[in-house]
C-alpha cells in the first residue's frame, strides 16, 4: 500500500499499537475474547475483525505481531437460549463450564462450547483471518494460571478496595445510536448483552471478598461460596448449593476460575496483550475494562489499547430470527455474501460507528456499492480511505481472497435466478446475453452466484418473487389505449432508424435503450437523447414500464425490465405483449 492508502482508522490504530509495544519492549499482541455460550453473531464478529485488521496491517509492514483469540469456554453456562435443537432439559446445566455442557441435539461436537466455537472457526477461515486460539478451559485445567490465582487471592483486600469504588455506581447503560429501527434495536440489545460476563458478580459475598470461584466437584456448577482461605497453605474451603462442602489446595485444585473483572486483566499480563477492543457492555463506568486499568498493574502490566466498538444491526432480521432463532451469525452472512463484502462492511467503518448487515433486498444495494468501489479502484479513481478499506477487504497479508472471475451484478443475478427458478441452462443463456464477451460456464460466476441462489431461496420475500404469465392477458390487451398499443408496437417492431426490432436489440444495453427509448420517441425526441429534469417524460416512462410489468408478470413493478425481457425470451415476450 502507498502512504496515501494507509490514511485510515486501521493504520492509525496500528501506529499507536506499534508505538505502545515498542515502549514496553515487547512484540505486538492483538487479542479477541469470544465466549461460545450460544450462536456467535455478527456483533461478536467485530470483536475478532477489529484486532484482525489492525494485526494484519502491522503484519503487512513486516513487523512481528500475533492475533490471539481467547475462547472463554470455561465461563459458566448462564441461560438456555431459544435455538433449534435445545429444550428446557438444558436448564440442569446452568452454572457448569461451557465445555461440560452437552451440545444441541444433532451436533457432532463433544460439548456446547465446541459446537459454537467450530461454527465461528469455519467462518474465520473463509474470511481469511489467521490467529492462535487459546481455550481457557485448557489454560485453567492445566494449571497455567495457578500462580496468578494464588497471587490474586493474596491481594484480595486490595482488589476489593478497587472494585468497591465502582459498586455504588449501579448498572450503567451505554448510549445507543438514535433512530434505530425495531430490527436494529433488537440486534443492538442482543449484541450488547454479549456473553454476560460483564454483568457477573465480582466476588463479593456474605463471607467476604474472594476473586476466585470454584466449580463444585460434586454437581459441577459454580453455585458455590468460598467460606475460608489460608494464604500460607493456599487451603480453600467452599460450600455448594447442592450441599457439598470441600476443602482444597489451590496449588493443586483446577476446577475453578478467577471472577471476570480479575480474570481479564490477569490475562492481559499473561499474554502481554497490547491491543484489545471491547463492546459497550465492557466499557461503561464500573465495568471490566474500566476497572481493569487499575487492576492490570497489580499483575505487572498495563491495560492495552482498547477502542470501544459499536453494535452491528441487521436488516431483514425478522425473517432470519423466525427461521433459526436469534441474531444471524457470520456463517449465515457468508451464505448470501462473499467474504470480501463482509470484511468490507467492518473495514470501512471506525469501531465506534454502528452499521447494519443486510439480509433483505438491501443486500443488492450493498453489492452495488462494493462493485462500484471495485471499478473505481481498478481505474485508479478511488479516495484514499476507500481504497484502503477495499484492499483490506479483498486481501490479507497472506494474499488475496478467492474472487468471482466474472462478478455480474448481484441484483441482476438475483433477478435471473428468481425468474428461471435456478435453472442452470436458462441462467447461463441469459447471463451470456448480458455482455459482448459471453460467460462460458456458471463456474465463472461463483462463488457470487452460489450466494445469490441461497439468498433467493431463503431470504427473498414472496411478494418480491417474479412469476411470468403463462398466457397473454387477453382482456388487458383488448383494453389498450392507442398510445399504449403504439408503444408496444415500437418496442416489438421498432420505429424507423430510432428503434430496432426487439430481436435486433437483444442484449442488456440494447434492451435498456429500447425500453427507455420508446417513451422518448413517442414524445418526438430521439431515442438516444439524454434528457434531464423532464418530469413528463419520467412519468411517461414509469407508465410504460408499469404496462410491461402488468402484461409480463401481473405486477406493477419487478426486476429491471431489460433483465426481465432477456429472461422471458423474445418469442414469449411477443406472445405476452400481443405481438
Amino acid at each position: 500500500m502507498t502512504d496515501q492508502q494507509l490514511d485510515d482508522w486501521v493504520s492509525r490504530l496500528a501506529d499507536e499499537t506499534i508505538a505502545d509495544a515498542q515502549a514496553k519492549g515487547t512484540k505486538v499482541v492483538c487479542a479477541s475474547g469470544i465466549s461460545p455460550s450460544g450462536p456467535i453473531h455478527l456483533g461478536n464478529l467485530r470483536e475478532v475483525m477489529t484486532p484482525h485488521l489492525v494485526a494484519d496491517e502491522i503484519r503487512r509492514r513486516g513487523i512481528e505481531v500475533e492475533h490471539i483469540i481467547s475462547w472463554d469456554d470455561f465461563d459458566r453456562f448462564r441461560k438456555v437460549p431459544s435455538i433449534p435443537g435445545v429444550d428446557s432439559s438444558w436448564e440442569q446445566h446452568i452454572g457448569k463450564p461451557l465445555t461440560d455442557v452437552p451440545p444441541p441435539h444433532g451436533s457432532t461436537a463433544t460439548s456446547w462450547a465446541e459446537h459454537f466455537r467450530d461454527q465461528l472457526e469455519r467462518s474465520l477461515t473463509e474470511l481469511g483471518i489467521t490467529y492462535r486460539g487459546i481455550s481457557q478451559t485448557g489454560q485453567y485445567l492445566s494449571g497455567a494460571y495457578t500462580e496468578q490465582i494464588i497471587f490474586a487471592m493474596s491481594q484480595r483486600a486490595e482488589i476489593d478496595k478497587v472494585l468497591d469504588q465502582y459498586r455504588t455506581l449501579g448498572p450503567q447503560k451505554a448510549k445507543k445510536p438514535a433512530k434505530l429501527s425495531e430490527e436494529e434495536a433488537a440486534a443492538a440489545a442482543e449484541a450488547e448483552e454479549g456473553s454476560g460476563a460483564a454483568a457477573e458478580d465480582d466476588g463479593r459475598g456474605a463471607t467476604g471478598y474472594y476473586p476466585y470461584k470454584p466449580y463444585c466437584t460434586e454437581c459441577g456448577t459454580d453455585f458455590t461460596t468460598v467460606t475460608a482461605y489460608d494464604d500460607a497453605t493456599t487451603s480453600l474451603t467452599y460450600t455448594c448449593r447442592c450441599g457439598h462442602t470441600e476443602t482444597v489446595n489451590l496449588r493443586e485444585f483446577r476446577r475453578g476460575k478467577l471472577v471476570w473483572k480479575v480474570d481479564w486483566p490477569m490475562r492481559w499480563s499473561y499474554e502481554k496483550v497490547t491491543f484489545e477492543p471491547s463492546g459497550v457492555d465492557h466499557q461503561s463506568p464500573g465495568s471490566s475494562y474500566v476497572v481493569g486499568k487499575e487492576l492490570a498493574p497489580m499483575f505487572g502490566w498495563e491495560r492495552p489499547l482498547g477502542p470501544m466498538y459499536a453494535f452491528v444491526g441487521i436488516k431483514g432480521m425478522a425473517k432470519m430470527s423466525s427461521s433459526r432463532g436469534g441474531v444471524p451469525t457470520p456463517s449465515d452472512a457468508l451464505q448470501i455474501m462473499e467474504p470480501q463484502l463482509l470484511r468490507w462492511l467492518y473495514a470501512r467503518r471506525k469501531p465506534a460507528q454502528s452499521f447494519s448487515v443486510a439480509f433483505d433486498a438491501e443486500v443488492e444495494r450493498m453489492y452495488d456499492e462494493w462493485d462500484s468501489l471495485a471499478r473505481k479502484v481498478a481505474a485508479g479513481k478511488g479516495q484514499a480511505g476507500d481504497v484502503a478499506a477495499y484492499t483490506r477487504a479483498s486481501s490479507s497479508a497472506a494474499g488475496s481472497l478467492r474472487e468471482t472471475p466474472r462478478p455480474v451484478s448481484y441484483r441482476t443475478l438475483a433477478s435471473i435466478v428468481d425468474i428461471t427458478t435456478g435453472d442452470a441452462d436458462q441462467t447461463l443463456r441469459i447471463v451470456s446475453a448480458l455482455d459482448t464477451d459471453p460467460v462460458e460456464s456458471l463456474d465463472q460466476l461463483r462463488p457470487r452466484l452460489t450466494c445469490v441462489e441461497h439468498w433467493v431461496a431463503t431470504q427473498m420475500s414472496d411478494d418480491e418473487r417474479t412469476v411470468v404469465r403463462s398466457a397473454a392477458d387477453v382482456e388487458r390487451l383488448g383494453a389498450l389505449t392507442d398510445q399504449e398499443r403504439d408503444a408496444l408496437r415500437m418496442l416489438l417492431d421498432g420505429k424507423d432508424a430510432q428503434l430496432p426490432r426487439l430481436e435486433d436489440a437483444w442484449s442488456l444495453d440494447g434492451l435498456t435503450h429500447q425500453v427507455y427509448g420508446v417513451p422518448k420517441v413517442q414524445r418526438g425526441l430521439a431515442a438516444d437523447q439524454i434528457v434531464k429534469g423532464d418530469k413528463e417524460l419520467g412519468a411517461a416512462q414509469r407508465q410504460f414500464f408499469k404496462l410491461l410489468y402488468n402484461l409480463l408478470v401481473d405486477k406493477d413493478t419487478g426486476p429491471r425490465l431489460p433483465t426481465l425481457l432477456l429472461a422471458v425470451g423474445a418469442e414469449r415476450v411477443r406472445t405476452l405483449l400481443g405481438g
